[in-house]
């Protein structure tokens, strides 16, 4: 199963070759390293891949560094590059590098020492401001998108923020570049609306669509019920522990079991990181049971599966569990009615495919025709969808809040936006439908940063 909070970071430590004193960038990039080594500590799933090793310094400043550098960064698969600016740094093999790499780029360094008394020192110590402006433009003439944190002290915080921020950009951009999406059987007929196209979808951004056909599936689910009835008990023991099941037969609950197993395992076994399912009648043709309950419990086990073949309602899941680094869960709703009392206020629902994690606390989950039954939290959202028409991509991303509102069936919430007449008049003109991804935590910047990173991807804020 793909892992979306992971990340791997180069970090590549730059000075320029003669001038400023280079002395003077080797202390400078102790007290700086020690910094940054603090700051990537205390973010999980992160991985570091240094140059220490690629001269006696461990700081980039010459050409003949970059081949060297370029192969450890790509045999250690990095999903991003970081050049930390010891003194004016060297543009040139920055760029060189950057281009090379084709990941996401962060350029910083902290500000300037006061300048020394020039009647004892001519010369400055390091010039860092001043390089960051060579860096920026030679990386804009080698078109190499870059994200830059401000020229701060060391011990601001603005470091910190700036590069937990931007390893969230470089995880979005990782969980989309990866995308490969299990599509289980087709579209309902009635629903124009999730129709994509499979060709441009692979031409564009490299997402692969895996078409799984109803014979292969169903059969899978079949032969593990039959052959594997420990397994599947298993899961029904989990969901006996957690929830509700008392509106659920035994015989839904175990088919409800083998399915679950039966895509998770043709997930596994196609590479997939995400699945677009059809939900109306394959499953309670085949099986008597449908999939809104199990399409919930897969998305929260890290495998988000869309309802009504949405394909790109999964590649959106994609976007937000990277974005998110699967530190909190997603959920694919419906944007359903307008909230009857507050006019900025939205039903955000679906017949119950949300994952448990995201619930409102202090109730207690419920299954009932297959279908989970539970309101989520009232915490800040970001919503986004992943959309097109006529080969244009966008990218719509807004954030609000879940507040009060009537009780409904299935999975909801109700979300709370600055303008909801703007947000409605925004989807309408499109190219969006019906279906928004969403999960917990204010993500729209980082998800309009990562936009920077896939061509062809034009991000869309909520106005």
């Amino acid at each position: 199963m793909y892992d979306f909070s992971k990340l791997t970071i180069g970090v590549a430590p730059t000075r320029r070759d003669f001038f400023p004193n280079p002395k003077d960038a080797r202390a400078k990039k102790v007290e700086i390293m020690a910094r940054l080594s603090d700051i990537f500590s205390k973010i999980p799933n992160l991985t570091v891949v240094d140059i220490e090793d690629i001269n006696e310094e461990g700081l980039l400043f010459d050409y003949e560094a970059v081949p060297k550098i370029e192969k450890k960064f790509k045999d250690a698969g990095v999903d991003a590059v970081f050049f930390p600016h010891c003194n004016f740094g060297q543009e040139e093999p920055i760029a060189m590098l950057a281009k090379k790499l084709g990941v996401p780029v962060l350029v910083w360094g902290p500000r300037d020492e006061c300048p020394p008394d020039p009647t004892v020192c001519p010369n400055r110590q390091t010039d860092i401001q001043c390089g960051l402006f060579a860096t920026t433009k030679a990386l804009l003439r080698y078109d190499v998108p870059f994200t830059y944190i401000e020229n701060c002290w060391l011990d601001s915080p603005v470091i910190e923020k700036g590069i937990r921020d931007f390893v969230q950009t470089a995880a979005a951009v990782r969980a989309f570049r990866a995308c490969r999406i299990m599509q289980i059987s087709v579209r309902p007929r009635q629903f124009l609306s999730v129709k994509y196209n499979e060709s441009e979808l692979l031409e564009k951004f490299g997402i692969e669509i895996i078409p799984v056909e109803d014979t292969e599936i169903i059969g899978l689910i079949k032969k593990i019920m039959k052959e594997e009835p420990e397994a599947v008990q298993a899961i029904v023991d989990e969901w006996n522990a957690d929830y509700d099941i008392s509106m659920t037969t035994d015989e839904q609950l175990h088919s409800m079991a083998g399915m679950a197993l039966g895509i998770e395992r043709l997930a596994d076994k196609y590479g997939c990181t995400a699945v677009a399912g059809e939900c109306w009648a394959m499953m309670h043709a085949n099986l008597g049971v449908g999939t809104c309950f199990v399409w919930g419990y897969l998305t929260g086990k890290g495998l988000p599966v869309a309802c009504e073949t949405d394909v790109l309602g999964a590649v959106t899941t994609n976007l937000l569990l990277g974005a998110a680094r699967k530190e909190n869960d997603v959920f694919l709703a419906d944007i359903t009615i307008r909230h009857p009392e507050n006019d900025n206020a939205e039903l955000f629902w679906h017949c119950g495919p949300f994952p448990k994690s995201l619930m409102k606390p202090g109730i207690r989950p419920g299954i009932k025709n297959c279908k989970g039954q539970y309101e989520l939290a009232h915490v800040d959202y970001t919503l986004a969808r992943f959309d097109q028409a006529k080969g244009n991509y966008s990218l719509f991303v807004g954030e609000g809040k879940g507040v009060d509102g009537p009780a409904t069936d299935g999975n909801y919430v109700w979300i709370e936006v600055a303008d909801w007449a703007a947000w409605e008049k925004q989807l309408m003109y499109g190219p969006y439908i019906h279906h928004c991804g969403g999960t917990p935590g204010c993500l729209k910047e980082i998800l309009i940063e990562a936009c920077k990173y896939i061509p062809g991807l034009c991000p869309d804020p909520a106005v």
